[in-house]
């Protein structure tokens, strides 16, 4: 991480493996960008690539942006046009119609200035859409981390870096910095997962990054222990208590 700003370590093919929810759940975000053709629009945390090939798909012209090289790389691969590069860092002056983003800002702590990036790179007029944690997201996971943090002093302090707002409080940044926001919601979103241990796997790397190995195998096996009995059923398998915030916000025209 830069600073614990975002994550940028990710195992595309890992990924793959055991996450490809992410970008599978995500087609109603697409619906809801509605991407016109020969509009220009940003892909905020494209990842593999998978959405912003979507969006391409119906004849607009899309840019990926990701932390991760590695991400890039395999997005560029399928062929979107990507490069690496931070929403908090972000260059782009009223050059997009749209900016989009799909489970990529809960990673961001300064949400603030993501969004001062977000409105400065579109367009007057245009439109971001997005969808990403929202409050009470992963609730069971995180007091499991946090649990098993307690119970290891020489872990250190547990680091809960995520960004999960609440409606009423996204709303307000957004307008804070000209924004008219025409929709959101916080969406209740159980999702089934093959295994707890592969999501602690490819989602807490920031949450582990200062143990050692042993400590980091030791932290998944009493998390997963303390879960079983809350996210996990015979019937149903490994089910993660996800809750996502989906916003449709316009840029108001001078």
């Amino acid at each position: 991480m830069n600073n614990k700003k975002e994550t940028n370590t990710w195992n595309p093919t890992r990924y793959a493996q055991h996450a490809n929810f992410v970008s599978e759940l995500a087609l109603p975000v697409v619906d809801l960008l509605d991407p016109q053709p020969g509009e220009t629009i940003l892909d905020l945390g494209c990842g593999e690539g998978m959405l912003g090939l979507e969006i391409a798909r119906r004849d607009a012209k899309v840019l990926g942006v990701d932390l991760s090289q590695e991400m890039v790389e395999r997005a560029q691969s399928n062929g979107l046009d990507a490069e690496v590069m931070s929403v908090t860092d972000m260059p782009y002056i009223e050059a997009f119609d749209a900016v989009f983003s799909n489970a990529m800002l809960h990673w961001v702590r300064e949400s603030e200035l993501a969004i001062v990036n977000i409105v400065r790179a579109l367009k007057p007029g245009g439109r971001f859409v997005a969808e990403f944690g929202g409050h009470g997201n992963v609730h069971h996971i995180v007091e499991a981390m946090r649990a098993v943090f307690a119970a290891h002093p020489e872990y250190g302090s547990f680091d809960d870096f995520w960004y999960f707002p609440t409606p009423e409080a996204y709303t307000m940044l957004l307008e804070k910095h000209g924004l008219v926001v025409e929709y959101i919601e916080r969406i209740p979103r159980p999702t089934p997962i093959d295994d707890i241990a592969n999501w602690l796997g490819i989602f807490t790397n920031g949450v582990t990054e200062h143990l050692d190995d042993a400590q980091t195998k030791r932290f998944r096996i009493q998390v997963r222990d303390r879960l079983k009995n809350r996210i996990y059923t015979e019937e149903h398998g490994w089910v993660a208590d996800y809750v996502r915030l989906r916003v449709k916000a316009v840029k108001i025209a001078p």
